[in-house]
């Protein structure tokens, strides 16, 4: 879990009277090229205070635009990172069982009647991303990261939130939100996320940028980048997410590809450039060998100098 408070863009102040047009244009200002449908979702969500599932593969930018939009709004990102075997407890909330302990040792021969109502009160409760997110006093941006790597146990706990901005705490009651967080859920497609969560959200579909959007992020990221250069590296990186892969190179990876080749120098993407640098996008040896040769570099060309 992480909370970092965002820097306001542009437009980040308030969102009275703007469009899907002003956010797309807020979101480029702190660093986000939103195509047209991924603005007019993040609008709508703003303004319709609904919850965003994200879907797409790996490394299309889905975790970064929650990430702009809390730069874009100027609210604090709280990230909920999910993983296999998740429990409620961390995502949600914890007692401080140390701090009850030495509560009830604090009294003269307590009596469980003595001190039930003091030590299951706020005081002892150790609030998790979610429980952060839904008692923050100002609005915030929540990430739930990944969730398909959850099961549907964990997915089904979310409804209540995602419906009614709330959560149920046995032992104090309902705890509902004082502002509402803007929410985004992203998903990698690993399973099938269940239709009652997907019918509390809007949905967004993230794919791959085409190569003149790519091309755009490049210059934003990588403005010494030269034309000509970019031009290639844009082309080989689509070809190269084509071949059947472990693992297609992201967008950030292609950021990473051209501010490698600015530092280095690079005038062209000739072959002893590209088998310098070819691992900077591929990050596993058979999918280096099955691009190698598809670009046909030899063995020789192949060995980084």
């Amino acid at each position: 879990m992480a909370v970092t408070t965002g820097q306001a863009g542009a437009a980040g102040q308030g969102l009275g009277g703007e469009d899907a047009e002003a956010v797309a244009e807020g979101l480029a200002a702190v660093g986000y090229l939103a195509g047209p449908e991924t603005a007019l979702v993040s609008y709508l969500a703003l303004r319709l205070e609904k919850p965003v599932l994200v879907e797409g593969p790996a490394g299309v930018g889905k975790t970064e635009l929650a990430k702009a939009l809390s730069r874009y709004t100027g609210r604090p990102l709280i990230r909920l990172q999910c993983y296999e075997g998740l429990e409620e407890a961390k995502a949600l909330y914890e007692w401080n069982y140390r701090k009850q302990l030495l509560r009830i040792q604090a009294e003269h021969e307590p009596g469980w009647r003595e001190v039930e109502g003091d030590i299951f009160t706020e005081e002892f409760l150790l609030a998790r991303p979610l429980l952060q997110a839904i008692s923050a006093s100002e609005p915030v941006v929540l990430l739930i990261d990944e969730l398909d790597k959850t099961d549907q146990e964990f997915e089904a706990m979310l409804l209540e939130l995602l419906s009614d901005f709330q959560i149920t705490i046995p032992e104090l009651g309902r705890i509902a939100a004082r502002t509402r967080p803007l929410v985004v859920i992203t998903s990698n497609n690993a399973r099938e996320l269940t239709e009652a969560l997907k019918r509390r959200c809007l949905y967004l579909w993230l794919d791959y940028p085409s190569p003149d959007q790519e091309l755009r992020i490049l210059k934003m990221h990588a403005p010494q980048l030269k034309e000509e250069l970019a031009r290639k590296l844009v082309e080989v990186v689509g070809m190269v997410r084509e071949l059947d892969l472990k693992k297609p190179p992201s967008i950030a990876e292609s950021i990473d590809w051209a501010r490698a080749l600015v530092l280095l120098g690079a005038n062209d993407l000739d072959a002893a450039t590209l088998a310098q640098t070819l691992s900077v996008i591929i990050k596993h040896r058979s999918d280096l060998e099955t691009v190698a040769a598809r670009l046909g570099l030899s063995d020789g060309e192949r060995r980084p100098a």
